[in-house]
């Protein structure tokens, strides 16, 4: 039970977020209208995507330090658990941008770059299928980890300011923490960031827990 506490608490800021998200009044904003709630989903399964790619390739310096496995099945399952949040952060987008831009997928610059700094990673696991021994398939892995990182980091944060874009603080449009995102909404906001990273990581911990399981099975 002690070692669960942040299991619990993750559940409950989500459980909060999601009630509150739904229910609690927002700024009345044009264009925007209600569908301003879709901030409290759609930017923290980001959030939790980058967290847990964070950890990945932590663990894929790590590998290449000291050749544990261990270090490489973590940053695999880290990359498996990023993903799912990465589909989650598209499809809430595109969800969002249907009701304010007009169309599901409009080719907005940082549409485009997300879903390359999502492939970047499916990159990842292909490469990691391709390979069958296993030392030279974790070794070569962790450095493409190592590099694909700051490339994601680049495309999500970096090159959308460069152009025009209809997201939030880029392209010169002002961002939600200086535009809408008033006391009323933070007290929503953060919870759901922190709530769903937690989460995110209790899901990674269960896949390298299933993961560590399925190998001493095979030895």
């Amino acid at each position: 039970m002690s070692q669960s506490w942040w299991k619990i608490l993750g559940a409950v800021l989500v459980i909060y977020s999601t009630v509150y998200g739904f229910l609690s009044t927002v700024p009345a904003l044009p264009i925007l209208h209600q569908s301003i709630r879709n901030l409290y989903f759609h930017v923290p399964m980001w959030f939790a995507m980058i967290v847990l790619f964070s950890i990945s390739v932590f663990h894929s310096i790590k590998f290449l330090n000291n050749g544990n496995e261990d270090s490489d099945l973590k940053a695999v399952q880290s990359v498996n658990a990023g993903i799912v949040f990465g589909i989650l952060g598209i499809v809430t987008g595109a969800i969002w941008a249907r009701f304010t831009w007009g169309q599901a997928w409009s080719f907005d610059v940082k549409q485009n770059f997300a879903a390359i700094a999502l492939l970047l990673y499916f990159a990842y696991l292909i490469l990691r299928n391709a390979i069958d021994e296993e030392q030279k398939r974790a070794k070569i892995s962790a450095i493409y980890n190592i590099f694909a990182f700051p490339m994601m980091v680049v495309l999500l944060f970096v090159l959308p300011r460069i152009g025009d874009s209809l997201h939030p603080g880029n392209g010169g449009n002002p961002g939600f923490n200086a535009y809408d995102l008033d006391s009323r909404m933070r007290m929503v906001f953060y919870p759901a960031c922190a709530g769903w990273i937690m989460i995110g990581y209790w899901i990674y911990t269960l896949l390298a827990r299933v993961a560590k399981l399925e190998k001493k099975k095979t030895l």
